[in-house]
């Protein structure tokens, strides 16, 4: 096995280990992340019905192009406004935050003190 499979599923082992503990409801949807090499992608899930109620991404309209101090981290915690702003507008408040099995810093701890500090409630 080479080194980017065993990590892709060291990886994905983390991914089901955290996810298995959640689940987004109508109350409490599930705001899950993507992290990739350049960009980050977030969305509000309720698993109930299956649907994706918001999403935001560092490829959208309000971020692409931008010059944020912060490089990467400042992009991400400028996704996590964007997704509060849009989740405050469809009288979403209360969440639970899957991770996605990265560590909670760098990007992924950003884009949660954007969503917090725009009013979301983890």
């Amino acid at each position: 096995m080479d080194k980017n499979t065993a990590k892709t599923q060291a990886h994905l082992k983390r991914k089901k280990r955290v996810r298995k503990k959640l689940w987004g409801t109508v109350e409490r949807p599930r705001l899950s992340i993507f992290r990739s090499a350049r960009h980050i992608y977030a969305q509000i899930i309720n698993d109930d019905q299956g649907l994706t109620l918001v999403a935001a991404s560092s490829v959208s309209q309000e971020t692409k192009g931008q010059v944020i101090e912060g490089a990467k981290k400042g992009i991400a915690k400028k996704v996590g406004e964007i997704l509060a702003e849009r989740a405050l507008a469809k009288d979403i408040r209360e969440i639970c935050f899957d991770r996605g099995g990265y560590k909670y810093h760098g990007r992924v701890r950003s884009l949660a003190e954007g969503a917090r500090e725009k009013g979301l409630d983890f």
